[in-house]
């Protein structure tokens, strides 16, 4: 059994704002946002409302607002320090209500926090809350061993294979690639070399 993490200072401290230890950087995150909104706007979907499930230190915010600015951005986390420190609102992914759907839903590096059946919960709870595209990164077991640096990442994790989060999320999503999702009944116009192949 995983030991319970605390999100506290520290944490932020080690995993996101110290540079010889950090797992990701500001500007790592930006090109990741730039990105997102990159796609949803090529694919036309109209983008009202933003939720950042996990937010973080609300690195996301910025470039998403930028690019869709006539939007409202919504920060919710887990973290009861973040939450003084940031004024976002305090929530867990597996079971937050919010108020109506959002368009836009991101979720980076999350779901390895969680065991196996809140995360199922989670991926339920995200397909509920979103009406449009989510952005979902989480670490699996092949990106563990090949891809992880373990000085700058927390091992209190729960490590899946990337088939068990696929069969899940299928049921909710299709995979546009890059980590971004879309519901299964949006439409969107993509070229056949633009789609992912099969």
């Amino acid at each position: 059994m995983k030991k319970k993490q605390t999100f506290d200072a520290a944490y932020y401290r080690r995993f996101y704002l110290r540079a010889t230890t950090r797992a990701m950087s500001k500007p790592e995150t930006e090109r990741r946002a730039a990105v997102v909104a990159s796609v949803v706007s090529q694919l036309e979907l109209p983008i009202k409302r933003i939720l950042d499930m996990g937010c973080g230190l609300g690195w996301f915010r910025r470039t998403l607002l930028s690019e869709f600015p006539k939007s409202s951005y919504t920060g919710v986390e887990y973290s009861h320090y973040l939450c003084e420190e940031m004024g976002w609102q305090h929530g867990s992914v597996v079971n937050y209500q919010g108020r109506g759907q959002f368009d836009l839903i991101i979720c980076c590096d999350v779901l390895q926090y969680l065991d196996d059946d809140a995360a199922t919960h989670a991926i339920e709870n995200l397909a509920r809350l979103c009406r449009g595209a989510l952005y979902l990164h989480v670490p699996t077991k092949q990106d563990w061993r090949s891809l992880m640096d373990p000085t700058g990442t927390d091992a209190n994790v729960h490590v899946r294979s990337g088939r068990w989060y696929q069969q899940r999320i299928r049921k909710y999503f299709k995979h546009l690639g890059n980590g971004i999702l879309i519901k299964r009944e949006t439409k969107v116009l993509q070229w056949e070399l633009q789609a992912p192949w099969q």
